[in-house]
Parts: C-alpha cells; structure tokens; sequence
C-alpha cells in the first residue's frame, strides 16, 4: 500500500511559480543542477505553473536583482543556495535588502543549530550563527537534518498578493525533506482548503520512456486525476502518482486503482515502488524470502553492481563481488582452466547461491560526449544447482548512460530466474 503524505488540497487559482539556483558553481557549470528539476515537478504536482528557471553567482547585487525580478513576475518562488556560514552565502542578506528589512537573529533557530552541533560532538563555530538571522517578518523553515534552516517570506506587491518565497539550503537531500515535510504544505495552504495529497511512486526498467508513455496513453494527461508524472533517470522509469482529495482514504484509493490499471498495462517492466527503490533492493529482498545470497563478477573498467549491492549494508542476500579486466584475470586468479570453472570456483570461494556476471563494460574516453555504437555485452547467471544461463543483450547510447544501462540490464535478467 502506498505511504501517505498527508497535506492540504492544491491551490485553486493560477499560480505562477519560479525556481532560482544560487552559487557560483552552478553559473560555471562545475556542478549540474539537479535541484531545480526536483523542484519543478514537486510543484507541478502542487497545481504551481512553473514557468522561470533562474541561476545565479554568488554576487549579492545580482542576487538582489534576480529574487526583485522573480518576486515581481512569480507568485511563487522557491530557492536553493547560499544559506551556509561562509562570506559567500548571500541569500539572507539579498531578501533583507530586496525588503529593506533588518536581518534578526531567531533565538529558537540559532537553539536548534547549536543542538545540532551537540549531537554530532562537534564546536559549533562563531560564523555559525549568521545562520539564525531571519529578514524581519518572515518565518523559518526548519531543516531537520543540517545546520541551514530555510526561510519563509512574502514579498509585498501593489495592487495584488504578495510574491511567497522560500529560501532552501542547496543540499538535495535536505532541500527535498524540508520541501516535503514543511513548504509543500505551505503552499498548498495559500487556497485554504482543508484537503490531502498524497504520493506514490512505481519503478519500471526494460522499455524506454516513448513507449511507456505509448503504453500507458490517457494515463499519463496533466487534466487526469489522479496525475501521473514520469520520470527517467540512468534508464530507470519512475511513475510518481498525486492523488488530491478530501480525505486520506480517498487518495489511497485513488492511488491504488491507478496502480491496478498502471500494471494491467505494463506490468513486465515492474519491479517495485518507492522513491528510491531500486533493483538491487528487489533482489536482496528476493534473495533474502528465499534464504539464498548473491556474488556479482564484473569485467570491464566498472563495477557497479559491486557497489550498487555494497550500498544495501549488511545484508544476508549479497556476499560480495569481483572486478576484473577480462575473463583471462579470473581463470587465472583461481587457477582453472576455462571461463565456467573459474566462475564456479568464485562462487563457491565466496560461498553464494548465485552469481550475477556481466562481460563486458566499454571503455570510456575521459570526457567524451560522443555516443556509443550498440555493441553486444553478455551476461551470465548461475543458479544454486550449478547450471549456467547466458543472454546477450545488443546496447549503445550516450557515455553517462551506457555503464549503467548495462548494470540494470544484467539485474533485469537475474530479477527473472529469481522469480
């Protein structure tokens, strides 16, 4: 069943919103920004018409004038950015001096961020404490697992509603819990209605993104209810379902007869449900019901199934793995005199019930955008009982992609004979 995510009804008039990213390695594309993406969905589904993407330096006379810009075009405005300790983190400073207001310091905030710092056995240090200054009049939001709360501020306008922003700190992990568990509901209380929304996510790997939306037709239409987005992310597809009514077991039920007809129609490609669920969850949990463990052999300049599975933890289900250039290094390591006996002696070595191998990941040219020729890359699964199973799968694309692509692929395969 899905995991509710209880919040007020979307907001019925039309909002124009807008996302800025702040800091200059977003502006010198040293890093990409992930956020913004995030965060225009999140308010798609909030019933928010996201129509701007700002980006910024760490200038505070720039900052100034993109949050006056935004504020005056945006009802809606949410950043990410320059809410650390350091000279240049400016978001605080700029919304102070876009409101002419003084920034205070919030003696709840600066308890909270000291609190932090005692937990984690660490002095907190004197610049710190800027982290506590709030523009007078606005709200704070609180961030439950960093040292950088956010802040919640109307921008007055003339002759209409205020322009609401919100200032998150640029750390995904925490911007989206803080987006969840406090801005989310914000927003969506600017209607004042009293209803719910929740949210649900299935994951699918085998089909691309054009056939899938094919598959699914109606399904996917921004006017159904409830709405379903799709998202693809290293050759992953994600359906995240947003059900809005008036009370949670609506929107369970909302939910779960979408799911129902979501996988009448693709349900091949199925593997679970949850944000961050991935294959290799799917199979540690099979491998777990079936009281069996895994090994993976991967030959290549890769391993990511080695450190896709290593990312579980401890786990009953996964015995470790082996990355080798070629076969040859194998055969040789343990001293037989083929291929299928060198796997056999891993396997048993490592003492697993099955092993996963993958022949093998392409070489990448450091920085190339060039895209790969499909190629053939095998893959080969042996069961508890020792027989051998081998498929080849004809695979190309874009370099970022290519490795990945691969790895899930090798998992699909074993997600079969796993049942």
């Amino acid at each position: 069943m899905p995991e509710p995510n209880s919040l007020p009804s979307p907001v019925k008039q039309h909002l124009v919103g807008e996302v800025i990213s702040i800091g200059d390695e977003m502006t010198s594309g040293a890093r990409v920004d992930t956020n913004a993406a995030w965060l225009s969905r999140r308010l798609g589904e909030l019933g928010i018409h996201v129509a701007f993407h700002s980006t910024v330096g760490d200038t505070l006379e720039h900052n100034v004038d993109v949050f006056r810009i935004a504020s005056e075009r945006s009802d809606v405005v949410v950043c990410t950015g320059g809410l650390g300790p350091t000279r240049d983190d400016l978001t605080r400073d700029a919304l102070a001096g876009l409101t002419n207001q003084p920034l205070e310091m919030d003696a709840a905030s600066l308890q909270r961020i000291e609190s932090m710092f005692r937990r984690r056995k660490r002095e907190m240090p004197e610049r710190n404490h800027v982290q506590a200054l709030f523009p007078r009049g606005s709200r704070e939001i609180i961030n439950p697992q960093g040292t950088a709360p956010g802040i919640d501020l109307v921008i007055e306008r003339k002759d209409r509603n205020g322009c609401h922003l919100y200032a998150l700190p640029g750390v995904p992990a925490e911007m989206k819990r803080m987006f969840d568990e406090t801005v989310a509901a914000r927003i969506l209380g600017l209607s004042g209605d009293s209803g719910k929304i929740h949210h649900h996510v299935m994951k699918f790997f085998g089909t691309g993104e054009s056939d899938m939306e094919d598959r699914l037709g109606d399904m996917i239409s921004r006017e159904r209810q409830p709405r379903v987005g799709i998202t693809v992310t290293a050759a992953t597809i994600s359906l995240r379902i947003t059900a809005k009514a008036e009370t949670d077991d609506q929107c369970d039920q909302m939910i779960q007869d979408t799911r129902t007809e979501i996988l009448r129609l693709v349900s091949e490609f199925h593997f679970g449900d949850g944000e961050y669920f991935e294959q290799q969850h799917a199979i540690n949990k099979l491998l777990q019901d079936h009281h069996q463990s895994l090994m993976v052999i991967e030959f290549g300049r890769a391993a990511l199934l080695g450190d896709w599975f290593a990312e579980l933890g401890p786990t009953k289900g996964y015995q470790g793995g082996l990355s080798l250039s070629t076969p040859t290094d194998l055969a040789r390591m343990f001293q037989a005199e083929n291929e299928r006996d060198s796997i056999d002696r891993a396997k048993y070595a490592i003492n697993a019930d099955w092993a996963l191998v993958v022949d093998s990941y392409p070489e990448l040219a450091h920085g190339s955008d060039v895209p790969l020729a499909a190629r053939d890359v095998r893959m080969l699964i042996v069961n508890p009982e020792g027989r051998h199973f081998t498929t080849t799968a004809t695979l190309g694309g874009h370099p970022s992609i290519m490795q990945p692509r691969i790895a899930k692929t090798a998992m699909a395969s074993l997600r079969k004979h796993l049942g």
